[in-house]
Formats: structure tokens, sequence, C-alpha cells
């Protein structure tokens, strides 16, 4: 029960740093509260991920679950998860080669925050093609506090990146051209990687399939 509970708050917590740390609307809403109205407003924005995936969670787990009888879904949902978490781990690499751009970002309020949030496809493609799959997973093992585990992992890390980057902006500007955050986006990379070729290989398995 413990190692399960484990497993899946590790897994939530991964997803959550690379979203966390990944460039990205809000990512670049942070940095400009941050920068022009100082970490307190940079911390604000980053909550907004809390207030706006919790209804988006309960409507893609209740979706889902609706598949639980055909495999066959199952199976194009899951590879899909994997084609949308090896993206993730390209995106975050190539982030991990180059300064992020603040360009087209305007400060604005927690508001602001939470409209970029919903209108982003992100949390969408997420929370159906990998988060609400692993919450039924959980549950279907009858391991509901490891479904718990992963969704306290996963917002605890994304907000808790966002803010540590908005802490870490606000007192050193340089931090984002420093190879600290270049060589934390390739090892991030390097996890959703193999977390996809995982969620591939469960894709396949519905279908009859096996990797080698």
């Amino acid at each position: 029960m413990v190692s399960k509970v484990i497993t899946f708050l590790s897994a939530g917590a991964l997803l959550g740093l690379s979203a966390g740390f990944s460039p990205g609307p809000l990512f670049a809403l942070v940095l400009t509260q941050t920068l022009q109205h100082g970490i307190k407003e940079g911390c604000k924005v980053a909550l907004a991920p809390l207030l706006t995936d919790l209804p988006l969670i309960v409507v893609a787990t209740l979706l889902v679950q609706q598949l639980a009888g055909y495999q066959q879904l199952l199976g194009v949902v899951s590879i899909l998860g994997a084609l949308y978490l090896l993206f993730m781990a390209l995106e975050t690499f190539r982030c991990g080669l180059k300064e992020p751009s603040l360009e087209g970002a305007a400060p604005k309020s927690l508001g602001r925050g939470m409209l970029v949030n919903v209108l982003s496809p992100h949390p969408y493609l997420f929370w159906f093609s990998v988060g609400a799959p692993t919450i039924l997973k959980g549950f279907n093992a009858g391991r509901p506090w490891a479904a718990v585990a992963f969704v306290l992992g996963f917002f605890g890390c994304l907000i808790g990146a966002k803010m540590t980057l908005a802490l870490l902006v606000g007192k050193s500007r340089r931090f984002l051209a420093g190879q600290v955050y270049h060589y934390l986006m390739r090892g991030l990379a390097l996890l959703l990687l193999v977390f996809a070729l995982l969620l591939a290989r469960e894709g396949l398995a519905l279908f009859g399939l096996t990797l080698v």
C-alpha cells in the first residue's frame, strides 16, 4: 500500500515539476508579475491551476471512466497520453537549451492567470490523456489514496515549482540564464521520456501487443 502511494506520488510530482518549470503562457505571466510587481504577485498567479483544474479533473475522470469497458478505446487514450508526454519531453528538452522569452506576456491579476490557464489546451490534454487515466488506475487497483497522492503530488510540485520560480527570479534574474535551470529541464525531459514509453507499453498491451 505504502509503496503504491509513493509510486503515484512520485509520478504526480515529476509531471508537476515538468509542467511548473516548462515555459508557457502561465509561466510567462508568473515571470512578468514577479519582475514588475514583486514575488507576492507572481505567487498569486502560480495558484491559478489549483482553481481552474479541479473541475476539469472531475469531468475528465468521469468521462474516461465511461470508457472502462472498452479496452481498445482506453488503449487509444493511453497512446495519445504517451504521445503528449513525448511532446512534453521534447519541449522540456528544448527549454533546457535556451533562455525563456517573455515576449507577449502582460502582467494582470490572479483572474488573468486563471483565464490564461482555462484557455490553454495543455491542461485539457494532460488530464484527459494522462491525469484521469492515472487517477482511475489508482482507484481500480483498490488504492484510492494512491490516486489522491498523484493529484497532491502534481499540484504540490506544479504550484511549488512556479512559486519557486517567482522566488528565484525575484531574488536573481540571472536564474533563467543559468546552468542549473538548463540541466534541470534536461533531466526532467529524460524522465518524461521514460514515462511516455511506459504509457505507450500499457496502451499497446490493451491492444494485445507487447513492446520487446
